[in-house]
């Protein structure tokens, strides 16, 4: 295999036209709004909304200013970074039912039986430890936790999802940093089913496991405390630490891709949602243009048989 270049152009371009080829088949009839028509319309936002993780600026208004300054031919007319903001929030929903859009694509031959999914939690940190909360946004959402792999003390959220051994988030979800592991968890284990799942031990509990078996159909598979009565073999044990490389190297493939997790520069609960749906929606297009188009985004480059 040898690779060819992509411009930033034609990349923009290829995630335009997708992007509005969903919305306008996704279109309700007759749901087009009343008054005054956007000048910059929902598909632009959105399709500048995913490609941000492209490009390493952590800030809309640099991303803007960089647009701006470089592709006002594809967007001219772009909106300041205000009325931007402003659009990107109300349009997260969108943002998001385009993800679970391509993920199905990405999964499709894959029965949901059959998944072997990944769990854990990652820190998202939105306000200094120590700095005081009042008059913050995230004051009555979030909460002080923990990461005891990182020996990390942190306020805000945790962000817990299943992904598949490929690294790909499938659902996930925001809770306050405070919320039990397990409690975390089960945000996302009832939007799937009959899968077997493996974690690590923030996960632990016989009778936990066996409550989501029953209400869920999917099996929970983690590394077992030595005083419990039933144990694993040192084969699966073996097998479970490998996995859980995969777990963190899933992490660390969505967080360090673009802007980072645990920067994300909100000064708002609605502003920090808006940002995750836009870095897990453009991490599954990144795996979309791999996958089908044979496109990498972090080399800008399309792979070629000889």
């Amino acid at each position: 295999m040898k690779s060819i270049p992509i411009s930033f152009v034609d990349l923009l371009t290829i995630i335009y036209v997708m992007v509005d080829d969903w919305h306008q088949e996704t279109q309700p009839a007759g749901s087009k709004r009343r008054g005054v028509e956007a000048v910059f319309s929902d598909s632009e936002v959105i399709t500048l909304m995913l490609a941000h993780d492209y490009l390493p600026y952590p800030g809309e208004t640099q991303f803007l200013g960089h647009i701006r300054a470089n592709y006002l031919g594809l967007f001219p007319k772009l909106l300041d970074q205000p009325q931007y903001n402003r659009r990107s929030r109300g349009l997260r929903a969108k943002v998001e039912g385009f993800r679970q859009r391509l993920v199905k694509e990405l999964i499709k031959d894959t029965p949901e039986s059959e998944l072997d999914l990944l769990l854990d939690t990652k820190p998202i940190p939105v306000v200094g430890y120590k700095r005081n909360k009042n008059g913050s946004d995230f004051l009555n959402s979030a909460g002080y936790g923990v990461c005891v792999s990182r020996k990390l003390k942190y306020f805000g959220y945790k962000l817990v999802a299943l992904t598949t051994l490929e690294g790909l988030p499938l659902v996930y979800d925001l809770v306050p940093a405070n919320t039990d592991e397990r409690v975390a968890a089960e945000t996302v284990l009832m939007q799937v089913a009959g899968a077997d799942i493996f974690g690590d031990k923030g996960f632990i509990g016989e009778f936990w496991q066996a409550d989501m078996l029953s209400e869920t159909d999917n099996r929970i598979w983690t590394p077992k405390r030595v005083n419990q009565s039933k144990q694993n073999s040192p084969e699966f044990d073996r097998w479970l630490s490998g996995v859980r490389e995969r777990i963190e190297g899933a992490f660390h493939e969505v967080q360090n891709t673009g802007r980072h997790l645990e920067h994300l520069i909100a000064k708002t609960v609605v502003g920090l949602v808006s940002r995750i749906v836009a870095k897990m929606a453009s991490h599954a297009l990144r795996t979309w243009l791999r996958r089908f188009l044979d496109i990498d985004v972090l080399t800008f480059s399309i792979a070629k048989a000889h």
